[in-house]
């Protein structure tokens, strides 16, 4: 059955004319769908750029066993990411306070992913399988963060995440960057946040959606690409755009009107990883423009695993999980949700971070450090 077919099941009309997406990253063939969202108008623009997928209504997007808790799913680990996406009405909404990337962290717009990075945190949340979430009140949403922000008033006082602007990230469940493919809600925030001159969107990146380009942000908006050792990211950031593409994508945005900092994360500590980041520090010194160099900064990210993805990747991507599982240097975390996390003990971590800001230094002394941890 087709989205076309079933939407009478919903009592909605049908889904607003859409250039189908055709993308390496998303061949969707099934929508999970709460009604409410497959009837509301974001929730049409989702089907319709995805004529012929099958649409199949469950009463909450948190509520899929063919999905969540399906061990069976590790073996489709990227087809499900590839394949399915879920619509749903984000129905909390509330802005937590961050103070390391962000001020705030907002409400989510989508969460999950198309892309399958290995030490991916958002998938301990749902559990075996992690497509994309789309949350289609919208409305509600850029509402709310105009509400949040006109409350806070100006920023009276610098800190490390603005000297000047409230801080909100969009993205902490999810890749706004592939967010933007499968609907409108990304450029909605940036078009919101373009009208709040005393907040700024925030969120990280591992893919190059240069649609992105046409939006015009007009300096409200902060793009942090990641970035990592090209032997890493192919090791490790599975689906996602190469590194040389993500630095080559950077001058651009900039250009277009994004604030554009680096985020370089993870970290991982293994055999030779000094002059890997050594030569990709030297790569960013000479690839970069003047004005890029001067608005840019930094936030340097150590892994940290978790002993229940541990096993998830042991079940499709074995090999990654040679350098993210190394129990000789790293220390067991419990972490807020009661899940056990892995990070680096404290002294070799204490020595990582020190090398790697000795490297900053040496080879890209433009570059601030905004913080590292």
């Amino acid at each position: 059955m087709t989205a076309g077919d079933e939407l009478t099941l919903f009592d909605s009309p049908a889904p607003a004319r859409e250039v189908p997406v055709d993308d390496r990253l998303l061949r969707v063939r099934r929508i999970y769908a709460e009604p409410a969202a497959a009837a509301s108008p974001r929730g049409r623009q989702v089907l319709g750029r995805f004529p012929d997928a099958e649409l199949v209504e469950v009463p909450s997007h948190w509520q899929i066993p063919d999905l969540h808790g399906n061990a069976g799913n590790v073996d489709r680990w990227v087809r499900v990411k590839t394949e399915t996406l879920v619509l749903g009405v984000k129905k909390s909404l509330s802005a937590r306070p961050n103070e390391r990337s962000s001020n705030w962290i907002a409400p989510s717009t989508a969460n999950g992913c198309a892309m399958a990075c290995a030490y991916c945190y958002v998938p301990r949340r749902k559990g075996y399988a992690n497509p994309i979430t789309v949350f289609t009140n919208i409305e509600q949403i850029t509402g709310y963060l105009r509400r949040h922000v006109a409350r806070q008033g100006p920023k009276t006082e610098p800190d490390q995440c603005d000297p000047v602007s409230w801080v909100y990230d969009i993205g902490e469940n999810s890749d706004c960057s592939v967010d933007a493919v499968v609907s409108d809600n990304v450029a909605d925030l940036i078009g919101t946040f373009r009208e709040l001159p005393t907040a700024k969107a925030s969120f990280a990146t591992k893919y190059v959606n240069r649609r992105l380009l046409d939006l015009d942000p007009r300096g409200r908006t902060r793009v942090r690409f990641s970035l990592m050792p090209d032997a890493d990211a192919r090791l490790l950031d599975v689906r996602t755009s190469r590194i040389a593409e993500r630095i080559a994508a950077v001058d651009d945005f900039v250009e277009a009107g994004y604030e554009v900092h680096l985020n370089l994360s993870p970290v991982v500590l293994r055999e030779g990883w000094e002059a890997d980041w050594a030569a990709l520090l030297a790569h960013l010194d000479d690839a970069l423009a003047p004005d890029t160099k001067a608005q840019a900064a930094a936030e340097v990210i150590f892994m940290t695993h978790n002993r229940d993805l541990h096993e998830v990747n042991l079940g499709w991507h074995p090999r990654a999980e040679d350098v993210l599982w190394r129990p000789e240097v790293q220390q067991p975390k419990r972490s807020q949700n009661g899940q056990w996390n892995v990070r680096y003990r404290n002294d070799v971590k204490r020595a990582g971070v020190d090398r790697l800001q000795e490297l900053v230094a040496a080879h890209a002394p433009w570059l601030r450090v905004r913080y590292a941890f």
